[in-house]
């Protein structure tokens, strides 16, 4: 095994800068979202079904489901703070150095995770998600390596490959987790075995950026650095006035979708009453579509449309595709709805990190993707809170919430957005 991978990483030190540079960045997001996909199908059947014994069996379902709101928010709550700092550090001291300690935090937060289910130890389950969450900004620090690496023509092209690093990762992650958590398969497996399992895969993904991902930030940037630097990014993002728009946008869409991917799990539990296990094969066959869309159509798509056309279309159907999952009474017809879903979300989220990226100056990659993932922070923590008590009103409304909000940020997009080529955003 030791000399297997010495020898694949000789072969990535013999391939062209660009080509090793794109090739890492998918092993690193693949082997990040494998780890992230994995926490999906445990979390919610973790607090809402007392068989798992995290919380005491007095505790009523309306309790259980707005703790799980909350611990679901911990995560990009803690990211909201930790990656724009992490994104103007790696403008200052470069991309690998800081990619390399967010991954640190994280193996760090799958461990404590793991052990907090052991211990059944529900603060210490929230601590670890909130730092986890704080050092979370590896995918934001690898699409400025993206960024830094490609054209404009590019560009749209090499996210869409990281959308398909993202994609397999969010099949085989869930997959995974779902039966490394189920004992029915292995007498031993338990909830923690999927987090035991993310932190060898995160210290694989560290041996890489280490031995072979290369430094892409040519120019360093002496970025300010500050624990407030999210809420500074929320309100500098409406004051660049060709920007504005997009990243209302970005939020829109954000928000409206982590409607959808935070709480599906709770809906399925809820009202199909799907089991750990039931639920991972769901979100591994979601997952696969993300991967047809962004690995198969996007590439094809960007050589003949640009992003802003591609999301016209993909926006639109996205909030049309969403509220047809609440139409069944039979889960088994989700599955006919579910490939849209997918299909079209995974069209739109390399195209809209496409265009915000392509507004910014070559030198602002770094501030500008680093206010882009305060946006979507903030898009991903306000969800879950807002879920768990929407929630306990009807199981439909989070679904029907986030078509809502898709649909909105669409309208805005075709009304109000106009590119800019050429410009300093911070001139």
């Amino acid at each position: 095994m030791v000399k297997f991978v010495l020898i694949f990483l000789n072969l990535m030190r013999q391939l062209n800068t660009q080509k090793s540079t794109l090739l890492t960045i998918f092993l690193t997001v693949f082997l990040d979202m494998l780890g992230v996909g994995i926490v999906i199908p445990v979390i919610a059947p973790l607090l809402l079904d007392p068989f798992h014994n995290m919380l005491a069996a007095d505790f009523r379902l309306e309790t259980r489901t707005i703790l799980l709101g909350f611990l679901i928010s911990a995560y990009p709550f803690a990211q909201f703070f930790g990656a724009p700092m992490l994104g103007a550090l790696s403008d200052r001291y470069g991309r690998k150095k800081l990619l390399f300690i967010s991954l640190i935090g994280t193996f760090i937060g799958y461990i404590l995770f793991a052990t907090a289910i052991l211990e059944q130890n529900i603060y210490l389950l929230f601590f670890s998600r909130l730092l986890d969450g704080f050092t979370g900004g590896n995918i934001s620090i690898a699409l400025s390596a993206i960024s830094d690496s490609s054209d404009e023509k590019s560009k749209a092209k090499n996210f869409g490959m990281v959308g398909a690093a993202f994609g397999l990762g969010f099949i085989l992650g869930p997959y995974i987790g779902g039966k490394l958590a189920d004992p029915s398969l292995v007498s031993w497996f338990n909830a923690a075995t999927p987090f035991w399992f993310a932190a060898i895969l995160t210290a694989m993904n560290l041996l890489f950026v280490l031995t072979i991902f290369p430094e892409t930030l040519v120019e360093k940037r002496n970025t300010v650095v500050s624990f407030f630097t999210g809420f500074h990014n929320i309100g500098k993002a409406f004051k660049l006035r060709h920007l504005r728009i997009l990243f209302l946008v970005v939020f829109l869409l954000t928000f409206g979708f982590n409607f959808f991917t935070q709480f599906f799990q709770v809906f399925l539990f809820s009202k199909f009453n799907y089991s750990i296990s039931e639920i991972a094969d769901i979100f591994a066959f979601i997952g696969i579509w993300i991967v047809i869309a962004q690995g198969g159509l996007q590439r094809p798509l960007s050589k003949k449309f640009d992003p802003l056309k591609i999301l016209k279309v993909s926006g639109l159907a996205l909030g049309i595709a969403l509220p047809m999952l609440l139409l069944p009474s039979e889960v088994k017809y989700i599955f006919f709805v579910l490939p849209f879903v997918a299909i079209f979300q995974g069209l739109t989220q390399p195209n809209i990190t496409s265009l915000v990226s392509s507004q910014a100056g070559p030198g602002e990659q770094g501030q500008i993707l680093g206010i882009n993932q305060s946006i979507q922070s903030l898009g991903m923590a306000i969800p879950p809170i807002v879920a768990s008590y929407i929630n306990l009103v009807n199981v439909n409304l989070p679904i029907a919430t986030a078509s809502f909000c898709i649909i909105l940020g669409w309208i805005i997009l075709i009304l109000f957005f106009r590119t800019v080529t050429s410009v300093n955003s911070f001139k």
